[in-house]
């Protein structure tokens, strides 16, 4: 049987003439253009690993829904155990990884004690997640017990939980969130990026979000990283919880961490297309309506529209 390809010549690389071209590759790699952190070549952390690693640790938080459906009473604690067991251990080395990218600049270490104390870092971190895992379902229950309560169309837990792309946001934004205050934010970043991929909501993992947390339909949301929200906060799709400016220091370079990100208080409802920037506060039992450009806070049960904002 004869191939529909051609016959790879000899040599591909005399055909195309790439010496040239890799020898400029490696000058830029290695003088002209280099980017590495701290100038060494660094293991990075694997966006596959880690999406195995989120099916890992959902699959342990609802087993049936995540994991197995056919699991019993007598199996469901063994599925759980060597679930995590396996979860966390490959965890503890993307965790690893990660850490090697907040290293400051000129502070690499001797290389073996440096590596085994980032390691060990990376173990003590991995811990302190597993420990906080019965916390963050019970945060995940809150959010699922709100999208049902919230939304009319819902006809189940099941549902929500496996057709939600809210649901799916959320649940690695609370995973992310803790390896992000544990200490480990490269790797939080690069959770929060995969749900981003699956689901079209963005939030960064340092926005601080409360129990009974929804987001209805979903797509186009963004959370900004020093967002803070409160309790039973529903937001609809297309809401920007954003920054109005960025601090410059006198270098001109941005001034990272600041506090910039709204402050949505408790029970506040935020429809569609409404984009909230600043650091301001939209009070408790507030209702901030769709389309809206809001730059200024509200007091607590403000109901804000879109032509109240043309008014004034």
């Amino acid at each position: 049987m004869h191939s529909i390809y051609p016959a790879a010549p000899a040599d591909d690389t005399a055909q195309w003439n790439l010496g040239p071209v890799i020898q400029a590759l490696r000058s830029s790699r290695e003088d002209k253009h280099k980017i590495r952190h701290n100038g060494r070549v660094r293991e990075l952390p694997s966006r596959e690993a880690l999406t195995t690693i989120v099916n890992g640790l959902s699959a342990a938080l609802f087993p049936t829904h995540y994991g197995r459906p056919n699991l019993t009473d007598e199996s469901i604690d063994y599925f759980v155990g060597d679930t995590l067991n396996t979860t966390l251990n490959r965890l503890s080395e993307q965790v690893r990884r990660g850490l090697l990218f907040s290293v400051p600049a000129g502070d690499e270490g001797d290389g073996a004690s440096d590596d085994a104390a980032l390691a060990q870092q990376a173990r003590d971190i991995t811990r302190a997640f597993a420990a906080s895992l019965p916390d963050i379902r019970a945060l995940l229950v809150s959010d699922v017990q709100a999208a049902y309560a919230g939304d009319p169309a819902a006809t189940s837990v099941a549902e929500i939980m496996l057709c939600y792309p809210g649901t799916i946001a959320i649940l690695y934004h609370r995973l992310a969130h803790r390896l992000h205050a544990l200490g480990a934010p490269f790797l939080a970043r690069l959770i929060a990026d995969i749900a981003h991929t699956l689901t079209g909501i963005d939030i960064h993992p340092g926005a601080h979000i409360g129990a009974s947390f929804f987001i209805d339909h979903g797509t186009g949301v963004v959370i900004g990283e020093t967002a803070i929200i409160g309790q039973r906060v529903r937001l609809y799709q297309a809401v920007t919880l954003g920054a109005k400016r960025f601090p410059a220091d006198a270098s001109g370079a941005l001034i990272k961490g600041t506090p910039r990100h709204p402050i949505v208080e408790d029970d506040v409802v935020i429809y569609a297309g409404a984009t909230v920037l600043g650091r301001i506060t939209i009070g408790a039992g507030s209702t901030i309506g769709g389309n809206v450009w809001l730059t200024q806070s509200v007091p607590p049960e403000s109901n804000v529209s879109q032509a109240q904002m043309r008014n004034d």
